[in-house]
Formats: structure tokens, C-alpha cells, sequence
């Protein structure tokens, strides 16, 4: 069975580079792209894909707050966000919208196959910094 992906990202290179990755996968297939938030929405809501791989900072809107409307309209849709922001609150927020997979783009060639692959079976990916560093986060003081 084939993974279909739409691929959302403002930078074409990003895309293009995106593009050779999943193709050159055997069960990946990428069906769309989009540069801007409601692209990414739009081609979601056609092509219905396995995956969405979402960049966070894009024009036409908050990406964060796209990926619930995008999960009420795609729900059998899987959200990956790819993204530079590497604060960990921002991986808290993409995850509570309903993200499944949080990759960093300096880790994208090493991480982003084996999100895919782990959201698509209903798994939730982190990337492992991230992950460590949400552990390790500040708890509330307790008096």
C-alpha cells in the first residue's frame, strides 16, 4: 500500500529537496505541495493524503492553528510538522493541536522517513533533543 504525502512548505527548495527523499522510497509517494497555509489546507482537503508534512512558519496564516481544522475536515490525515523551531514549546503546541510527528529540518534527511512511517501506523514521533528537552523542562514549584 502506497503512503500518500503533501508535502507544505514556503521555500520550493525545501520542497524540491523533500521531493527527491520521499520518491526515492519504495511506498511513498508524495501527491501535492503547497507554499502557503491555505494551499496546504486546500490540497489537504482534495487529495486527502496519508500524510501531511506541514512546515510551521509558511504565509496565510498560523500553521498551528491550521492543524485542527485541518483534522476536523482530514481526520484519516496524519500531520508531521517540519520545522527550524527548535524551542520546545512550540513541539507542545503542535502536538496538542494534533500533530502526530514533530521533525527539526537539520535532522529532516535522518527523521522525516521514519516519522512518516511511525504516524502512519498511529504512532507519534518526536524528534529525540526535543524530546529530551521536554522531559527535562521546568516543573511548577510546588509550595
Amino acid at each position: 500500500m502506497t503512503t500518500t504525502i503533501v508535502v507544505a512548505d514556503d521555500h520550493a527548495v525545501v520542497r524540491h529537496g523533500l521531493r527527491l527523499l520521499i520518491d526515492g522510497e519504495e511506498g511513498l509517494q508524495i501527491v501535492g505541495e503547497a507554499e502557503t497555509v491555505p494551499d496546504a489546507e486546500r490540497l489537504t482537503y482534495a487529495q486527502r493524503p496519508t500524510v501531511l508534512v506541514l512546515d510551521l512558519n509558511m504565509p496565510g496564516g498560523s500553521s498551528l492553528e491550521a492543524i485542527p481544522r485541518l483534522l476536523t475536515r482530514a481526520p484519516e490525515t496524519a500531520i508531521v510538522v517540519l520545522t527550524m523551531q527548535d524551542d520546545p514549546a512550540f513541539a507542545r503546541q503542535a502536538l496538542r493541536a494534533g500533530a502526530l510527528g514533530y521533525v527539526l529540518k537539520e535532522a529532516a534527511d535522518d527523521e522525516l522517513l521514519e516519522a512518516v512511517r511511525v504516524v502512519t501506523t498511529g504512532g507519534t514521533y518526536l524528534n529525540p533533543v526535543l524530546a529530551a528537552r521536554l522531559g527535562a523542562g521546568p516543573y511548577p514549584v510546588i509550595r
